[in-house]
């Protein structure tokens, strides 16, 4: 019974994925409003209601590319005794792997992502309901209370402006390898300022040595 449970949600994701490369693909080449949901149903050789049973909306299509970072600060900061420099070193190690999701990447497959995503007032839209649901899910991480709400807001944020400098350098042109020393010292001196702001988060042995 769990192996069926099993390959029933593989074949599951991999609808999502199927479907999701399909639209990405025609967006990008015609652009996120010239093409129709029913356009990238028939291109993935499904039906339309079933394609929005996976997708609610055409905006999601998209945005299921990071989906899975949706809860990732939230993941990274449980059972941690000092949320911030678990953030920071998460950070930092997505930088040092050119994680797309820190804007440090030249692929010119990510670059043309990005472009789509930042570029098209819909995804933007939709962008910032992702962000509010990350900065739910790690507001509850940390405890659920108005303090909570606010460093999570605080620290979405950074994240946020992070990648999307690296990201606008690369795009215009810059090599990874000339962005990289400033990205890692700008989230040094970013995650520092949180660290000021909200001691709180900040494990005693980080308090110490600051």
């Amino acid at each position: 019974m769990d192996e069926q449970i099993g390959l029933r949600e593989r074949k599951k994701q991999r609808m999502y994925q199927d479907v999701s490369n399909t639209a990405v693909r025609l967006f990008l080449e015609k652009g996120f409003d010239a093409v129709s949901v029913a356009e990238v149903a028939a291109a993935a050789g499904i039906s339309k209601p079933t394609l929005f049973r996976y997708f609610p909306a055409k905006e999601d299509l998209v945005l299921h590319r990071i989906a899975d970072h949706e809860d990732e600060a939230a993941r990274v900061v449980a059972g941690a005794a000092s949320p911030l420099e678990a953030l920071r070193r998460d950070f930092l190690d997505g930088l040092a792997r050119c994680d797309p999701i820190t804007g440090l990447n030249d692929d010119p497959g990510v670059l043309a992502f990005h472009a789509l995503l930042y570029g098209t007032p819909a995804l933007v839209a939709r962008l910032h309901e992702y962000l509010r649901r990350s900065e739910g899910a790690l507001a509850g991480a940390l405890g659920g209370d108005l303090d909570a709400r606010l460093a999570a807001g605080q620290i979405i944020a950074v994240r946020r402006i992070l990648a999307e400098d690296n990201w606008r350098r690369i795009a215009a042109g810059e090599r990874v390898a000339d962005v990289r020393a400033g990205a890692v010292a700008a989230a040094e001196r970013a995650f520092g300022r949180l660290g000021a702001g909200l001691p709180w988060l900040v494990g005693a042995a980080e308090r110490d040595s600051g």
